[in-house]
């Protein structure tokens, strides 16, 4: 087996590090959809199309700033929000089925 370039190695162990950020960030969002679950009373409104349109606007702005291709960004929070709103709709569910 070829020999790895130490350059090689130094950018995985940076890429294992912004996992384990992303990781920590996901996790933090995650429990403020729990929080935010806490005000909402039925599947509209934890739906909220308006607000998904407002994020995804916000997020394509943001990528744009940072030099990324905006429907790269646009696709992955599209399936991030699709997930969290199963998720929050699972809270919500279950405090309400109390």
């Amino acid at each position: 087996m070829p020999a790895v370039d130490p350059r090689i190695t130094e950018l995985r162990h940076r890429i294992d590090a912004l996992d384990a950020q992303l990781v920590a960030v996901l996790a933090e969002r995650v429990g403020v959809v729990r929080e935010v679950s806490r005000y909402k009373t039925d599947e509209a409104s934890v739906r909220a199309p308006d607000r998904v349109e407002q994020v995804v606007a916000k997020v394509r702005a943001l990528a744009d700033g940072h030099g990324l291709p905006a429907d790269l960004v646009e696709r992955l929070y599209r399936l991030l929000i699709a997930e969290l709103t199963a998720v929050e709709l699972s809270f919500v569910e279950e405090r309400t089925a109390r």
